[in-house]
């Protein structure tokens, strides 16, 4: 029998690296499985396991995957055999990189694997959450309902993500422009202005405090400033990516983006909106609670609500109920866990966390276009006082012009 290199994940979400005997990897996968081991990727020693990496594109949209998996639920509900499904959808895909995957998993089937098992080793484009709900489907025979709550589920959080990107756009643009402008106007604009009023007031006069103050910041702009302050941004920015890439770093960001005045409320019902989503889309699909708080945990996208949701799993496997130890994080608003209490308390707390999802994401909606309401006479506020001061200070040296000729005509 071969030797397997894996790497996993146990129940206290600790990462577990080892080698194992098995028939194939099926084989591992349920051994580790009964050690309460979810893998993440294995190798067999020696030769790598996994598809060859062929096209040009590497990722799968949310979007490309939605758009699969209901198609895939309407051919299952019409009765067509797994494989030829999968068959037809790898045939028809524009994403070569997901085609493949797609053919690897067709096969992978044939050989006698599980959907689940062959989707599970493709962890970038089928997630955990993906791969136990299929499970759950196969080992219930309701694949084709549980796609079709996978597509429902990957649908709602991509237009989540897509509300939110839309509503950053607008103000974004105004930024970008805002900044382009001032910085042409700077750099191009002023010095031909500052050369003509030092020719017109005549040498030993100076220009007034406004206009001096400007024209310095413009000279400093059109020399080695402006590509300095570029640099420096730019160094800011890749100092901040790196730092948020370690456990520290990341800790630290995502504590800090949640206690932000007006976007910290925002990103925390967009977090309450995504762990109650997805908890009811596992629950109400039949996959064990304490997994689903697993699965919940790591897809949260903010450290923080991560180790809230660990905790709250921590608590429901001391056998306490789901109430006291949400609470206890604080992340979490107090109506939520009383809302999920309820839903525990009468047997439907899928359907409790599922209408907590529909409200938290009109909430979402809401919060956005208010802070839009809020943002957008601020740019222009900005913009007119900028521009404003600028335009002023260029003025000046003309009055002190008009008051000197007006003079000398008297």
């Amino acid at each position: 029998m071969p030797t397997y290199v894996f790497k996993g994940r146990n129940r206290l979400n600790e990462t577990v690296v080892g080698e194992r005997v098995a028939d194939n990897r099926e084989a591992l996968r349920q051994l580790l499985r009964r050690e309460q081991v979810t893998l993440t990727s294995v190798k067999e020693k020696g030769r790598e396991i996994g598809i060859p990496k062929l096209g040009s594109r590497k990722r799968v949209k949310a979007k490309e995957l939605a758009i699969f998996t209901r198609q895939f639920s309407v051919m299952i509900d019409a009765g067509l055999p797994l494989v030829q499904c999968l068959d037809i959808l790898a045939q028809q895909q524009e994403n070569k990189h997901f085609q493949q995957v797609l053919n690897q998993v067709r096969q992978d089937v044939e050989e006698g694997s599980t959907l689940a098992a062959a989707m599970a080793r493709h962890p970038n484009i089928f997630d955990q959450l993906y791969t136990n709900m299929v499970e759950a489907g196969e080992t219930g025979g309701i694949l084709d309902l549980i796609l079709q709550r996978l597509s429902t589920f990957i649908e709602k959080m991509v237009k989540l993500k897509r509300d939110v990107v839309s509503a950053l756009i607008y103000p974004s643009a105004v930024v970008v422009m805002a900044i382009a402008a001032v910085a042409v106007i700077m750099i191009v604009v002023i010095p031909q202005f500052e050369n003509i009023f030092i020719g017109l007031l005549g040498p030993g006069e100076a220009l007034p405090l406004p206009t001096r103050i400007v024209t310095g910041v413009s000279r400093f702009m059109a020399g080695w400033g402006g590509l300095a302050i570029l640099l420096v941004i730019i160094g800011i920015s890749v100092a901040i990516h790196f730092y948020y890439r370690t456990p520290a770093g990341r800790y630290k960001i995502d504590k800090l983006l949640l206690k932000l005045p007006i976007f910290g409320i925002i990103l925390r019902k967009i977090a309450v909106a995504r762990f109650s989503r997805t908890l009811s889309t596992l629950l109400s699909s039949g996959v064990p609670i304490l997994q689903s708080l697993d699965i919940t945990a790591r897809t949260a996208g903010n450290v923080i609500i991560e180790e809230a949701i660990l905790k709250v799993r921590a608590g429901v496997e001391r056998g306490e109920s789901f109430v006291e130890p949400l609470k206890a994080t604080e992340v979490f608003p107090h109506m939520v866990a009383q809302m999920i209490g309820i839903g525990e308390q009468t047997g439907a707390l899928d359907a409790m966390l599922g209408k907590i999802a529909d409200f938290y994401e009109q909430e979402v909606d809401s919060a956005i276009a208010n802070l839009l309401t809020l943002i957008e006479p601020m740019l222009i506020g900005f913009l007119g006082v900028t521009i404003g001061s600028i335009v002023i200070a260029m003025y000046l040296p003309l009055f002190t012009l008009i008051g000197k000729l007006a003079t000398q005509g008297n």
